[in-house]
């Protein structure tokens, strides 16, 4: 099996792409066809989390200025260019949080929330939505990057890890402890026991 279809892309994409990025690093010129992969994914990903469409335009421009300016910098580490810009992106909304410019917003679907359910290995009740909603709510914001990135996006245990700046085992053990205080909080408030 080849290991980087698990992570989105085959050898051939991230070879494309790594000669897409060497080019847009000795004539920043040549950036446009990066922007252009991965502009709606950025945007969704920010719109997703800030549920208002001009702030989540605006960072994602701050997002697209970063990785211009310090393309340089990155360093091809087997997983889509994607995932750095993800990294940046994840920064420029803790900025934002912090200075209270935005208020975030967790968007899932009940797909979402059942495959969450599955995952814990219990049946999903229309009672979990309002127990999820709340324990979402209390979520810091790196365990709540685990759950969007890997349930509502359905992302690798490889780029969830990259983003978030952890390693993959680190990321498997956060997310199954996180799990585990998902599954309590269920039991112990919803009306289904």
């Amino acid at each position: 099996m080849n290991t980087a279809s698990k992570y989105h892309a085959t050898n051939e994409q991230l070879d494309a792409e790594f000669k897409l990025i060497e080019a847009a690093k000795l004539d920043i010129n040549r950036f446009g066809p990066l922007y252009d992969k991965y502009y709606k994914q950025i945007f969704n990903y920010l719109y997703q989390r800030l549920d208002d469409k001009e702030t989540a335009f605006d960072v994602t421009s701050q997002v697209f200025l970063k990785a211009m300016t310090n393309l340089s910098k990155y360093q091809f580490k087997g997983v889509p260019f994607a995932s750095w810009l993800y990294r940046i992106a994840y920064s420029e909304l803790m900025q934002l949080f912090r200075e209270k410019k935005a208020q975030r917003t967790v968007n899932a679907d009940v797909a979402d929330i059942k495959h969450l359910c599955e995952e814990i290995n219990e049946n999903y009740y229309d009672d979990f939505l309002p127990v999820l909603s709340k324990v979402l709510t209390e979520l810091d914001e790196v365990e709540l990057q685990l759950i969007e990135m890997r349930f509502f996006e359905k992302r690798p245990f490889k780029e969830v890890a990259e983003v978030l700046e952890l390693s993959e085992t680190n990321a498997k053990v956060k997310l199954h402890r996180l799990l585990e205080k998902i599954k309590k909080s269920l039991k112990t408030n919803s009306s289904i026991k």
